[in-house]
């Protein structure tokens, strides 16, 4: 079990990310949550096995199909028990 926070730059706002971000990450098993922050970036947090986690955090390299991704900064962080996934 591992957990990563994900900051995405670039045109990642009202583009769909978060919702197709949520689809990706139950799709993958993963818990956590998705949110945009007032900087124009999306935040995310994922948790779960290690290989799905991955999958998510490459995900976010290109988003959505509308997004433009020019830049992810990734965290590791202890896991924390998540057990859903959520947009906030």
């Amino acid at each position: 079990m591992v957990r990563r926070r994900v900051v995405v730059h670039g045109e990642v706002q009202g583009v769909f990310f978060r919702d197709s971000c949520q689809a990706e990450a139950q799709a993958a098993g993963v818990a956590g949550w998705v949110r945009n922050t007032s900087a124009g970036t999306v935040e995310a947090v994922f948790e779960g096995p290690a290989d799905s986690v991955e999958q998510l955090v490459g995900w976010c390299r290109t988003g959505s199909d509308q997004a433009r991704v020019d830049q992810v900064d990734v965290e590791h962080e202890e896991p924390r028990g998540e057990t859903a996934f959520v947009v906030r």
